[in-house]
């Protein structure tokens, strides 16, 4: 297989001696530390007005209200001096695949390995991790050097079946691929209604004409449907049919004593990339395709989704052994082709290369709305925060879409690994090795042992090797020892999105997901990783702080609720917490709201959101601070106290028809959320709601920030009201939980009017 020299029309090519990539900043730098250091000064302003206006005269309440506030604003002050970390300095990579392409060879390319890792058939389904599995095969890269694994922790046959069925598939999907050069290597995004130039998505520089892509279109469409269904017939059978289990040896492994939590290692090669016969409809070789399922026993631990990644790690490298690996999550499809030249860009720079552990690329969703109605794009956090971590040199390693080199993973220290190095980097990156002469079945057996659930005794695995255990946020912790052992790593956010992947489509979804991970972040900095202990002397301080932008998500719940509830409970009783509009106090006040409410927006238009996608993420960020970060804070305390125990949840990727319905339209889906957490939301809209009612009844200009602030949290809980008092359908909101709203806020305002 031959790599093409894919670009658009205009592509700058650099030829000669030059570098492989450039790292360029942002621009107006200067004009923003200027605009954040007026913030920083009126914040200073706030704190030495709360100090020296503590209430001392009038009651205990009072006062401990006064100083709950000033505590808050010292929270939310220090957590925005830390955000700053990650805007002062932006810098963005523009790879050159072009000038790579000229300067190497095939031959002098490195293997590379992609890991993509599932755990349960019925939350992730087959067919969706297959169209990932089928995508990383259709790379455009030399398929004797490209080899795909799939991890299933669920240790299921209906898995293994689907794999089959792709790997069969895959001899006439990528020969497709490639006749027409597709964009889009996903079956199921390729053929999808949304894909409104699937038809004709091809480089129309091909000298076949438009009737023989259609005839090749719909002869694929077709095979692509008998997979399907295929797949989801056994799947909803609940096991392979004995007549298909004769298909591939493979299906032996599994018995009736075969359970999730309790089987033996399985690995077999379903395409041996060394095999002659393993070829395409063209003829041409197909990528190596291996299936993993480490062994499960009820008495020992298995760590979850690094346990799995450790596994493959070490299966691979018994089998393959690439320089490089891709890791996967299995919703998160490669969506373009030549993502691992530009890739290999950064690794294979004679300058700079040898220095980079790892180059991780952002998430992205192909199913948002039109508003990004749950917030999922993140749209600042990948154009600006993310950067800004990789201008201090480094970048957060966030478990999916990132290649890494393998010493790095494997525990390599950076000055051990150059001291090994040759002058020549391509002889490490690509080094020649004998050919194995072992059969598959001696590999798989080989491999097995590899992947026992007690293999990892006394070893270091999940410590000094491979990615660290005990975390549920495992690549967090990870990205950080690797960056503390003196590697470099690389942000790259290309113009075409590299991968994607599926969004929560409900709002329980959504806050479990959330829930984990500001809980698991929040681990980390209590942990012996944090940050500013582990990581001092060792990474400055600008990577330090950019960390822990993240894992300080869950304490950021603490002052959001202080916010929430006392201006309205204060209200109540006519306590003031904020100056007067005449007084001069009250400018600070102003202009770090308006400051930052109005940096927030440029920036987020800036990134390419919409207004509505703004406001949609500001509801969000509330309903997330008082609810899934408030839940992750206390978890976090309660493992701390040793009172619970590290936990993973596998967020559900089965969307129904109603839901996704309801989804398109933009329209909150409250019915399947934890009622803990809806109770919180409605009691804090509620509670807010009377607040301003009251302020508006008894308006006193002393008191109007206080009406503004609970006017706000009204405004962002719009839809609450809506599902509360306006919808009936099935994602609105119980009555149930309405009424434990209704007697939390009544109460909270009899114990704030008749007993405080």
């Amino acid at each position: 297989m031959k790599m093409r020299e894919e670009g658009k029309e205009g592509d700058e090519v650099v030829v000669g001696g030059g570098p492989l990539f450039v790292t360029k900043e942002a621009r107006y730098r200067g004009a923003y530390k200027v605009f954040a250091s007026t913030i920083l000064v009126s914040i200073a302003l706030i704190l030495f007005y709360r100090v020296t206006n503590i209430p001392t005269t009038t009651s205990a309440t009072e006062s401990l209200a006064w100083i709950a506030m000033l505590v808050s604003e010292i929270l939310f002050g220090l957590y925005w001096i830390i955000t700053q970390s990650v805007r002062w300095r932006i810098a963005f990579q523009s790879p050159s695949k072009h000038t790579l392409l000229q300067r190497y060879d095939e031959e002098k390319m490195p293997g590379v390995d992609i890991f993509v890792c599932t755990a349960d058939p019925m939350l992730e389904p087959p067919l969706m991790v297959m169209n990932t599995i089928l995508s990383a095969m259709a790379y455009n890269y030399p398929s004797n050097k490209l080899s795909v694994y799939l991890s299933d922790d669920g240790g299921s046959e209906l898995t293994f079946y689907a794999l089959f069925k792709a790997s069969t598939f895959s001899k006439h999907w990528l020969p497709f691929c490639r006749a027409f050069n597709l964009q889009t290597r996903s079956p199921q995004a390729y053929f999808s209604p949304q894909n409104n130039h699937n038809s004709n998505n091809y480089s129309h520089n091909n000298t076949t004409n438009d009737d023989q892509f259609h005839k090749q279109w719909l002869f694929i469409k077709k095979l692509y449907e008998e997979m399907k269904s295929d797949i989801e017939r056994t799947l909803e059978r609940g096991k392979v049919a004995d007549g298909e289990r004769n298909l591939h040896k493979g299906f032996k492994e599994w018995s009736l004593k075969t359970k999730k939590q309790d089987h033996h290692s399985i690995v077999q090669i379903i395409i041996d990339g060394r095999d002659k016969n393993a070829v395409d409809e063209d003829g041409i070789q197909l990528p190596r395709v291996v299936y993993m399922a480490r062994e499960k026993r009820p008495n020992h631990p298995h760590n979850f989704k690094a346990g799995a990644v450790n596994a493959l790690i070490r299966v691979s490298s018994e089998i393959s052994n690439g320089a490089l690996i891709l890791n996967l999550d299995c919703d998160m499809y490669p969506n373009n082709a030549d993502t691992i030249q530009e890739t290999l860009c950064f690794f294979m720079d004679e300058s700079r290369g040898q220095d980079i552990a790892y180059v991780q690329f952002p998430q992205n969703y192909n199913n948002l709305t039109n508003n990004d109605l749950y917030a999922n794009s993140c749209l600042a956090t990948d154009m600006i925060e993310l950067a800004g971590i990789s201008g201090h040199g480094a970048a957060l390693y966030c478990g999916t879409g990132c290649f890494h080199r393998r010493e790095s993973l494997s525990g390599a220290h950076f000055k051990d690994y150059k001291a090994k190095l040759d002058h020549n980097i391509m002889v490490k990156m690509n080094p020649k090795v004998e050919e194995d002469k072992r059969s598959v079945d001696e590999l798989n057996e080989a491999s097995k042992v590899l992947a026992t659930c007690t293999y990892e005794n006394g070893t270091l695995w999940g410590k000094e090797m491979g990615l660290v255990y005990g975390i549920p946020v495992e690549d967090i912790a990870t990205g950080l020892v690797i960056t503390c052992r003196g590697w470099k790593s690389i942000y790259y956010n290309p113009e075409r999105k590299a991968f994607i992947g599926v969004a929560p489509t409900t709002l329980d979804v959504a806050l479990v997901q959330y829930k984990r991970w500001s809980e698991g972040m929040f681990q980390v900095f209590f942990s012996k990783y944090c940050p500013f202990i582990y990581g001092h002397g060792k990474i400055n301080i600008g990577i330090q702080m950019g960390y822990c932008v993240f894992l300080l998500w869950a304490p950021l719940s603490i002052p959001t609720l202080c916010y929430a509830i006392l201006p309205p409970l204060c209200l109540l009783r006519g306590i003031p917490l904020f100056p007067q509009p005449r007084s001069l106090w009250f400018l600070p006040f102003a202009y770090a709201f308006l400051a930052n409410t109005t940096y927030s927006l440029c920036e987020a238009l800036s990134c390419g959101s919409t207004i509505k996608s703004w406001l949609n993420l500001q509801r969000m960020r509330f309903i997330r601070r008082t609810t899934s970060y408030l839940f992750g804070f206390i978890d976090t305390l309660k493992k701390q106290l040793g009172l619970s125990q590290t936990n993973f949840v596998i967020t559900d990727k089965v969307v129904t028809e109603d839901v996704k319905k309801m989804y398109e339209k933009e329209i909150i889906d409250f019915g399947g959320c934890s009622s803990i957490m809806l109770t919180i939301l409605v009691t804090l809209a509620l509670l807010n709601l009377v607040g301003v009612l009251v302020g508006i009844i008894i308006i006193k200009r002393i008191i109007i920030i206080q009406i503004g602030v609970s006017a706000m949290i009204v405004m962002v809980n719009l839809p609450v009201y809506e599902a509360i008092f306006i919808r009936g359908d099935k994602g609105s909101i119980s009555s149930y939980v309405m009424i434990k709203a209704f007697v939390l806020v009544s109460l909270a305002c009899f114990i704030a009017i008749f007993v405080i």
